[in-house]
């Protein structure tokens, strides 16, 4: 941020309420601008401490992995679920990078595998919806494609006005323009005048407006937008996804476009994009968001049965 929009965030938000808040920003400034080793190694640390002090969501995600991955044993499932929560606390200091430092400072350790799956569909001039998951490395992935790229994205609020604030205006400097989560008609707009669109249906909404797909094997409810988006623009849909690799590189791959996608079956379409995230999750599953109850709505209408605790 410049220092006039600082200076402006200041004089809004100067009220001792938003002290707290104040800290945890400047801690995270000053952590962005750490050489990613020490990130990476104060992440591990801070992820060890969430193991242990994050009772609920090492449950959640814990049913997510045995969901998941019914073949692991269970010393191997703990050892994943140990990664869980180092890889996204990682996340959280490689998203202050992203909000606090240029990207160009990834531009040396960064690649982009496929990116000519991207440009050819981005040339056919109806825009493209670059189809993601919530993985840990999500701030940080959208500035790491601006390097190569321009996309909008949209956002859900956070509840502290000061970090929501700080967060929307770190996110413009990579997303353009970042949009409301409920706004579809900005969003169709951005996609008609032939431009990219970040967009993910990897959470549990509910029943509204979903199909039950596959994910792992397990019936999730799958948002059915992104069909509905692609049918009303007749944007190419790319799937797309960001690592951090163990070398200490990141990597940006897209796959090629779906094909007679969508092909007006929900549940079709939603399998196949189900199975694109499942194919990036499986590179590297301890990176991806499991702390979220992905599977919380069954078919029968039954919520949040498989997260209750005996």
């Amino acid at each position: 941020m410049t220092e006039n929009s600082q200076s402006s965030l200041f004089r809004e938000y100067g009220h001792p309420r938003y002290w707290g808040t104040w800290c945890l920003l400047g801690l995270l400034y000053s952590i962005a601008h750490l050489p990613l080793s020490w990130q990476r190694g104060l992440g591990r640390l801070f992820g060890s401490l969430g193991y242990y002090l994050m009772p609920s969501r090492r449950h959640i995600a814990s049913v997510n992995l045995a969901l998941c991955f019914p073949d692991l044993s269970e010393d191997e499932r703990r050892a994943l679920l140990k990664q869980c929560f180092h890889d996204n606390a990682i996340g959280y200091f490689e998203a202050a990078s992203a909000w606090f430092t240029p990207a160009e400072r990834f531009r040396p350790i960064t690649d982009a595998v496929g990116l000519e799956h991207f440009e050819k569909a981005l040339n056919a001039g109806k825009g493209v919806i670059l189809f993601g998951g919530h993985f840990s490395v999500l701030d940080l992935s959208g500035a790491l494609f601006d390097l190569y790229g321009k996309a909008a994205s949209m956002q859900r609020d956070h509840d502290n006005p000061l970090f929501n604030a700080v967060m929307t205006r770190s996110r413009a400097k990579f997303c353009h323009p970042i949009i409301g989560k409920d706004d579809l008609r900005a969003l169709m707009k951005i996609l008609r005048n032939g431009d990219v669109i970040w967009y993910a249906t990897d959470q549990d909404y509910g029943r509204k407006g979903c199909v039950f797909a596959p994910f792992f094997g397990v019936p999730a409810a799958t948002l059915t937008t992104s069909a509905r988006i692609a049918a009303k623009t007749g944007a190419a849909l790319v799937p797309f996804s960001c690592f951090r690799l163990p070398n200490g590189r990141y990597q940006l791959n897209f796959e090629p476009a779906l094909d007679n996608y969508p092909s007006g079956d929900d549940v079709i379409d939603a399998t196949r994009t189900n199975a694109a995230l499942e194919r990036a999750v499986r590179r590297y599953p301890s990176q991806y968001l499991w702390m979220h109850r992905r599977f919380k709505t069954e078919p029968d209408g039954t919520r949040n049965r498989r997260y209750k605790r005996a």
